[in-house]
């Protein structure tokens, strides 16, 4: 069948010399991944490779045979240009960093249009903002209300977040952030992209990207640690 959606791009692997296989997220039927032909040619077609960048909204029509196997578009356009995403360096590294996060986190291949529009409306936050230290650590921790694993934190007097659980604690147990990370997770799930308060030094973001990278990496299976990490923490550092 073919369908018109708008999708966002997260990942395009190369595949022999002049294809790509690229990984969407879209609005119509989730998780989808495509055969690009031709991709690096030299011929003018719809297939450029700025449409692929990390994280690229786009509005597309494809032909979806549902089938399990690699589908193909038809057409494509951007929906929503970056005006400073891919020339600002902060920006750039977090978005490389968060499309290998969501890469590896978001499997479904049904629809979920409130995930969608939630991150369509980040991207295009972050490209009209200059206050993104947070950006990264709020993003993630807001996905897992959509993946399903958001902190649950009805007590607040309870000192110690349960990774396992993803519930927070009166008392320390093995699997248990320690007093002063689970304090920094409690202001990190406080705050929104608006927030204008620097709440976190540069050792304390290091510190919260760690917490949800290994809390990440406990609720989804086959999750894998993004390469692109060394250099946010590089370029945040």
């Amino acid at each position: 069948m073919i369908v018109k959606t708008k999708a966002i791009v997260l990942s395009a692997l190369k595949f022999q010399e002049k294809s790509l296989i690229v990984k969407c997220f879209t609005l119509s039927d989730g998780l989808k991944s495509y055969f690009v032909r031709d991709a690096f040619s030299g011929k003018k077609n719809n297939h450029k490779i700025a449409y692929f960048q990390p994280l690229t909204l786009l509005e597309i029509e494809a032909v979806h045979k549902n089938k399990g196997t690699l589908e193909h578009f038809k057409e494509i356009k951007i929906s929503h240009p970056y005006a400073s995403i891919p020339t600002e360096i902060h920006k750039s590294t977090i978005v490389m960093f968060l499309s290998e996060m969501l890469h590896h986190s978001i499997h479904e291949e049904e629809a979920n249009p409130d995930f969608f529009s939630f991150l369509e409306t980040a991207f295009l936050w972050l490209d009209m903002h200059d206050q993104i230290a947070n950006f990264h650590l709020i993003l993630l921790m807001e996905s897992t209300k959509f993946l399903g694993f958001y902190p649950e934190n009805s007590n607040p007097d309870f000192a110690f977040f349960e990774m396992r659980d993803g519930i927070f604690v009166p008392f320390e147990t093995v699997s248990c952030l320690n007093h002063s990370n689970s304090f920094l997770l409690k202001k990190l799930l406080e705050l929104r992209f608006g927030s204008t308060q620097v709440l976190f030094n540069a050792k304390e973001r290091q510190e919260l990207l760690k917490i949800i990278i290994d809390y990440y990496a406990l609720h989804l299976d086959g999750f894998r640690k993004p390469k692109s990490l060394e250099v946010l923490v590089e370029v945040f550092s």
